[in-house]
């Protein structure tokens, strides 16, 4: 899947009104699960994404954030994607839920499911629930 397909699958899931909302959306969420899966599976799942939003599940590695692997519940998660994308609680859900459908959509073999695996119930729930959960 290409770079810009990718965020027009987004934008079309999400229900946004713009490209930039798109990216914005993207790079919040895909920010946030780099913090928290283990740093081999982040690098694992963005080489088999478009470049461009692979990127940004490496950026915490790139800019000295927290690292990956960081313990942190649902409500933390919701929080930080919500303050990354400038959107409130519930919309941030529910972008988290779109996002993470195209990942998988773009993705091959076991790797989401492994990605999944990696978290803790609270937030595998909410990341599989999907857009029509």
């Amino acid at each position: 899947m290409q770079h810009d397909q990718f965020i027009g699958l987004v934008q079309h899931r999400a229900r946004l009104a713009s490209r930039g909302e798109s990216e914005r959306a993207c790079r919040a969420v895909l920010e946030t699960l780099g913090e928290r899966v283990p740093e081999g599976l982040a690098d694992k799942l963005a080489a088999q994404l478009p470049h461009e939003i692979g990127e940004h599940l490496r950026r915490t590695e790139v800019y000295g954030g927290a690292g990956t692997g960081e313990r942190f519940d649902r409500h933390d998660f919701v929080e930080r994607v919500a303050a990354r994308a400038g959107v409130d609680g519930p919309r941030a859900a529910y972008l988290i839920r779109a996002v993470l459908e195209i990942v998988h959509q773009a993705t091959e073999g076991r790797i989401t499911e492994k990605v999944e695996e990696s978290l803790p119930p609270d937030i595998r729930q909410l990341v599989t629930a999907g857009t029509r959960g």
